[in-house]
């Protein structure tokens, strides 16, 4: 009998996408591996080091600098050599690619930014919801966010297969663009002065979804067309970022099928 037995620690590793180790780490870039994020020592000096995030860089990969504590709960062989890379479960698409998702489709674009959702869970219930709700994308920052990882594709329950998901450099300009291309900019905020059930979803929409702690962000409010509130009766004042997302999106399903 076999079903107990433990798993190895580098077989857990592959499994959710990490991958340590300098050699390891500078394989996969040679190989073509898409990257999500690589986290390197912070004050490390080191050549091999240095190459491996110049490297990454060139290749639009996201470096981050992180202590060594964090590397050693990331670790799962506890010899990641100052350097981890967490692997995407597949590429990122470009909003193009979202933006032309609608037009095969011949429908009005539904896409859901996300502005710095940090916990992979949320993403991932994000991205599982805006599957179920028909949306044509979800678009993401490229810093101070979760990643399309393992954690992510396994709470979307395998959604991420299905939605394009783009990440940008810059949410205020991606904004801009979105309303270039004749989007109506939704941002869910509890203060807002729109309530959820007068806003218009049925056209081109991009719905902001703020980060978990803080909310959206100034600059990101500041491009929103409007500033919906969704009604809150109990004695809590917010919402999940999943939840809210998911109420949103289903009130856009809902007026786009009336």
């Amino acid at each position: 009998m076999r079903e107990n037995t433990p798993r190895r620690p580098d077989a857990e590793a592959e499994a959710d996408g990490i991958i340590e180790g300098r050699n390891a780490v500078i394989e996969a870039l040679r190989a073509g591996t898409t990257i999500d994020k690589i986290f390197i020592a912070r004050g490390e000096t080191d050549a091999t080091l240095g190459h491996i995030a110049s490297t990454a860089r060139d290749r639009g990969v996201v470096v981050v600098e992180a202590d060594r504590r964090k590397l050693d709960g990331m670790s799962r062989t506890h010899a990641h050599q100052g350097v981890i890379a967490v692997a995407a479960v597949r590429e990122y698409a470009s909003v193009d690619d979202i933006l032309n998702a609608a037009r095969e489709r011949g429908e009005a674009p539904l896409v859901v930014v996300c502005d710095e959702l940090s916990d992979p869970h949320n993403l991932g219930a994000v991205i599982r919801t805006a599957e179920c709700a028909g949306a044509h994308g979800v678009i993401i920052p490229k810093r101070r966010s979760a990643g399309l990882t393992a954690i992510v594709a396994k709470t979307s329950a395998g959604a991420v297969a299905h939605v394009p998901v783009a990440r940008v450099p810059n949410l205020t300009a991606l904004l801009k663009e979105l309303k270039d291309e004749g989007l109506w900019i939704f941002g869910t905020a509890a203060d807002g002065d729109t309530s959820l059930y007068r806003a218009d979803l049925k056209g081109p929409a991009a719905i902001v979804i703020g980060s978990e702690g803080e909310g959206m962000g100034r600059l990101v409010s500041e491009q929103c067309d409007f500033k919906v509130s969704i009604p809150m009766r109990g004695k809590l004042n917010s919402l999940n970022a999943s939840a809210a997302a998911a109420i949103m999106l289903y009130e856009a399903v809902r007026q786009r099928l009336g």
